[in-house]
């Protein structure tokens, strides 16, 4: 048995998590621990205290008491806001705190992203502008091209958290670029799981979502590789992209 341990802001999509478990296989469990995500905003300062030392603390204990061999930090906006190195910084704090090793939900998007040979990137969020370019610019910061980072549709995590696949769709279509060779939906208030299939059908490549890169990023921690292909490409034993 693989244990899988993720810090979670909050109460929006947590339910794509149990949904990303059974797809997995029998040996593989994912434990997921909430954390306080404080004011429903999407506020650069609000984001940046959402992922400090403080609100990890809460959480690290109830962690351990799962048995769980890797931990990530489940939420981009709580990350990425941080620029490169503060992201990085925060990832070696978690991992301090928990004892394991530990990683985050934006340097998850950059390693799929590599997983994949990706290299050139559309963003679509419905973060403020603000917010989505800052993600922009941790992507570049770690190597990555983004051809065009949109935020189509602003809305709060509670707003994003009701979105069917229509609504998901549009989003992804609306971030995409001719010369992408993948698109990124960093929120992790949105629902996905269920919609992976569609999404890279429609827009034929890959497409890297929160809660899809956040487990993958626990599992390659823990040195797991899952062949499971209704979770995308990321999850085919084999990249479909090549550069």
């Amino acid at each position: 048995m693989t244990a899988l341990g993720l810090l979670y802001p909050g109460h929006r999509a947590e339910d794509d998590y149990p949904r990303i478990e059974q797809l997995l296989g029998s040996d593989i469990r994912v434990d997921l621990i909430h954390t306080e995500p404080g004011e429903d905003t999407r506020d650069v300062a609000a984001l940046r205290e959402l992922g400090s030392a403080g609100r990890f603390a809460e959480g690290v204990e109830a962690l351990r008491l799962t048995g769980a061999e890797t931990v990530v930090w489940a939420s981009a906006g709580g990350g990425f806001v941080h620029g490169l190195a503060g992201a990085q910084e925060q990832v070696r704090t978690l991992a301090r705190l928990a004892g394991m090793p530990a990683s985050s939900t934006s340097f998850g998007f950059v390693n799929a992203a590599r997983e994949l040979g990706v290299r050139r990137v559309a963003v679509g969020a419905a973060y403020p502008r603000e917010v989505t370019a800052l993600f922009a610019d941790f992507l570049r910061a770690a190597g990555l091209e983004v051809t065009g980072p949109r935020s189509p549709a602003t809305a709060t995590p509670d707003e994003v958290a009701g979105w069917g696949r229509e609504e998901v769709l549009a989003l992804a279509r609306a971030a995409d670029t001719p010369d992408a060779q993948a698109v990124l939906l960093p929120d992790t208030a949105l629902h996905t799981a269920a919609h992976l299939g569609v999404l890279e059908k429609a827009l034929s490549k890959p497409v890297l979502t929160a809660g899809q890169v956040t487990v993958w990023e626990a599992l390659r921690l823990a040195d797991r590789r899952v062949n499971a292909p209704t979770l995308g490409s990321l999850f085919t034993r084999e990249p479909l992209v090549q550069v």
